[in-house]
């Protein structure tokens, strides 16, 4: 590099270089190249045009599938565990469209098969799945029910002041409508956060 200090970041514009070749194959039909465009006029260039073809039964089973792996993510930090801290868990899946994403799941969350020792210390209800993880040895029992008893009670708090306002009739007279809508999706998050926690601490083993 020419005697040059250098960081080198391998991959870190390989999506960049995907999306100029698909540029580039568009502009070829058309008889053009980049450099007849220029370079400014090249990089903002309304290319590949948008089809308009949308899946969303796809979409939303690939959002099932992220608020999975976003939510044992949580947990895994929050536990301490090491990025790549290999974990054994148990998947239930019936009844989602998550049963033909298991391997991809597992893999994205170091989460190994279930062995015959297994023993769930840990149970995470999301996005209608169940995943157990066995943290035997991992977990600090006791801080980890003080945690969710902590979660617990600012997601009662937060139930009850959206409540109180959702019941204040002066309140919801005045109030615009996207106001009072905003203030339903806090109750309905409070809610959902309760049972998620709840089930959370019923599982936890006894310490």
């Amino acid at each position: 590099m020419q005697g040059f200090e250098t960081l080198w970041q391998p991959g870190m514009d390989h999506a960049g270089i995907a999306t100029q070749n698909v540029v580039e194959r568009e502009l070829a039909k058309e008889g053009k190249s980049r450099h007849d465009l220029g370079r400014e006029a090249f990089v903002i260039a309304d290319r590949p045009k948008d089809s308009g073809f949308r899946d969303e039964a796809a979409e939303a089973e690939i959002a099932t599938v992220q608020a999975v792996v976003t939510e044992v993510r949580r947990f895994r930090k929050e536990q301490g565990l090491q990025d790549g801290q290999k974990v054994p868990a148990r998947l239930d899946l019936s009844g989602t469209a998550l049963a033909a994403h298991e391997g991809a799941i597992r893999q994205l969350l170091r989460l190994q098969p279930e062995g015959d020792a297994f023993s769930a210390t840990a149970t995470l209800p999301v996005a209608g799945a169940t995943v157990a993880l066995d943290l035997s040895g991992t977990i600090d029992v006791p801080a980890e029910r003080k945690r969710l008893s902590k979660d617990l009670g600012l997601a009662e708090k937060e139930k009850q002041q959206a409540e109180a306002k959702l019941g204040n009739e002066a309140f919801i007279a005045k109030a615009p409508d996207n106001v009072v809508d905003k203030i339903k999706g806090r109750l309905a998050k409070a809610e959902a956060d309760i049972a998620r926690i709840q089930s959370q601490l019923d599982a936890l083993p006894a310490a």
